[in-house]
């Protein structure tokens, strides 16, 4: 039995101006760019998938492109979750799905299904819509997050629901939204949302230091006794798990550099 999961940590896309001269090498075209930004880091998460449907030749395109190892994280269509009725959403998330995604093959990390910071917590809809969440498409197994934004979700039935599901909930280091930190799937996703661009790592050393060794216990089985939770009642069952790590938003400018001195210290 393998004693830990993997632990993969990225940033938001690949294409943003600024890495033009902060990040990728002088005059790499941007046709290069997943080429390159793909073995700096082992996966990054797609924010383009938010807003629009892509085809399945460029999910099968950035599969040619990355290493045997590399895995993106997808954000789902926006149109599933921006809605007053969550359990109405089937349509959207059948399209989504049957987009392409499985051109990814085992590339293809979790889904991320964002909310809205107005969408508040109601356990019957939610539920529902956990419920359209497929396990599988075209034979390529799916797994799924969520990213919630009220303070309303910040209760023991949310993640007794998500457990329930085997949805994991996303950890948001952020400003605003409500941070969660229970373990509700088989794998933890995290994004870290507090980076600042004149800070060469994008988080200050010791922040990095304390992160990856969070990441580690996620890894393990285990969970961090620092971090805030929705059931603090109620334990995860100890066992490996996939660790995904993203820096994203506040100190976007160095937030590969976050990335790759977060796995530099995970693999020490």
């Amino acid at each position: 039995m393998t004693s830990s999961g993997t632990i993969r940590a990225g940033m938001g896309g690949w294409t943003f101006e600024p890495w033009e001269t902060s990040f990728y090498p002088e005059k790499l075209a941007k046709a290069k760019q997943l080429h390159y930004a793909s073995r700096q880091v082992p996966t990054i998460e797609v924010n383009g998938t938010y807003y629009s449907t892509f085809k399945p030749a460029t999910f099968a395109k950035w599969a040619k492109e990355t290493p045997d190892d590399f895995v993106f994280s997808l954000k789902a269509i926006r149109f599933a979750t921006n809605r007053r009725v969550l359990g109405e959403a089937g349509e959207s998330v059948e399209r989504f799905v049957s987009s392409g995604v499985s051109e990814l093959g085992a590339k293809l990390g979790p889904i991320l299904w964002q909310f809205a910071p107005t969408k508040k917590f109601d356990a019957q809809d939610f539920g529902a819509f956990l419920a359209l969440l497929p396990d599988r498409q075209d034979g390529v197994p799916l797994r799924h997050a969520v990213e919630v934004r009220n303070d309303s979700f910040v209760v023991p039935e949310f993640a007794a629901l998500l457990r329930r599901h085997n949805v994991a909930v996303v950890y948001a280091e952020h400003e605003k939204y409500p941070a969660i930190a229970d373990v509700t799937g088989d794998f933890v996703y995290a994004r870290l949302q507090t980076g600042e661009d004149d800070v060469p790592t994008c988080y200050a050393p010791n922040a990095l230091d304390e992160w990856a060794a969070r990441a580690k216990l996620w890894a393990s089985g285990k969970a961090p006794d620092d971090l805030p939770l929705a059931d603090p009642s109620d334990t995860a069952s100890v066992k490996p798990r996939d660790v995904f790590v993203y820096f994203i938003t506040s100190g976007k400018v160095r937030a590969p550099h976050g990335a790759m001195a977060f796995m530099e210290r995970v693999r020490k």
